[in-house]
């Protein structure tokens, strides 16, 4: 199993646990209260470098569309979490179609604790962009239409990952980034949450 593969250690998954994620709203919860308290229960969690990355919002819109059914039947719920500011997550809610939950944790605490510590803007060597065109999409995405989110996406070269904690408050496959576009396909990720597409 690769580092990026690994699951965090009970030690870091306590610490994740008490570390505060704001809502849309700006309240703040504990990450360890979004997760499973039903021990048939799943989570899975997509933590994503920033909310204004093409490859980013695409993967979100791809989990929008996980038949909610299919979900429902599996006893599992997805939640986001962007390293961005909260005033963000409703146009992020709006322009993706996500109807989970989205929470933000700007600090970036919760990334760390969870192992997520590479920044950087490198592409998979096919979809090689330059920082100024990946600068570029970030303005013309966000800022264009909203300049009120201006300063408000988040660190920028954050890399992110995906997760499944459950059935209980275990987490059960972790996938980091190494790139900006290494999100683990969804229906592989959905097939580790037991979701049958």
């Amino acid at each position: 199993m690769s580092l990026m593969n690994e699951l965090p250690q009970q030690s870091a998954f306590a610490k994740a646990s008490d570390i505060e994620v704001s809502n849309s709203t700006g309240s703040t919860v504990k990450f360890g209260t979004l997760l499973p308290a039903d021990p048939s229960e799943k989570v899975v969690v997509g933590t994503f470098s920033v909310e204004l990355f093409q490859s980013c919002k695409q993967y979100v819109e791809q989990l929008a569309s996980v038949p909610q059914e299919s979900l429902e039947r599996s006893k599992t719920r997805v939640i986001i979490i962007g390293c961005g500011h909260s005033d963000a997550i409703s146009f992020y809610k709006e322009s993706t179609k996500f109807l989970g939950n989205i929470y933000a944790d700007p600090t970036r605490e919760l990334y760390h604790a969870l192992g997520m510590d590479i920044e950087n803007l490198a592409a998979t060597p096919g979809e090689r962009t330059t920082q100024l065109s990946q600068a570029r999409h970030i303005f013309q995405c966000g800022p264009l239409k909203r300049p009120n989110l201006i300063g408000k996406q988040g660190n920028i070269s954050q890399l992110g990952g995906e997760f499944v904690f459950g059935p209980g408050k275990e987490c059960t496959f972790a996938s980091r980034m190494q790139n900006t576009e290494d999100h683990i396909e969804v229906s592989e990720l959905m097939k580790h949450a037991g979701v049958d597409l």
